[in-house]
């Protein structure tokens, strides 16, 4: 379970990267902030390298602008919780620890509820 999940978060970021249309870089302190667009001038990633590596939180989007995953990054290493979001409602938690996954936990929103 765990290697397929490892396969397809490289194969999202692998995707994602491979579309990529002029991104832009900009300088933010120590930080080289990233961002990547669809051939339709909308975000479609943003994030931060330190000394050409990955660093900080990565967050990818949608045509439509919807998170679609969140990830933390130190030195080039992933850290802490990372969240996926898929069209069908479904939420993915990754928890890493020493660049590996610890845990995985998954959400589902069956119903909604009204508040007055």
């Amino acid at each position: 379970m765990k290697k397929l999940l490892i396969i397809a978060c490289l194969f999202l970021i692998g995707s994602i990267q491979a579309q990529d249309s002029n991104p832009l870089y900009e300088k933010a302190g120590d930080l080289v902030k990233v961002t990547h667009f669809y051939e339709d001038g909308t975000v479609k990633e943003q994030g931060f390298f330190k000394s050409k590596v990955l660093t900080g939180t990565w967050t990818t989007f949608d045509k439509n602008g919807n998170k679609t995953a969140i990830a933390k990054y130190n030195k080039g290493k992933k850290v802490g919780k990372w969240f996926i979001w898929s069209n069908d409602g479904l939420l993915k938690e990754i928890n890493y620890k020493n660049n590996t996954i610890a845990s995985v936990q998954s959400w589902k929103e069956d119903s909604k509820i009204a508040v007055k």
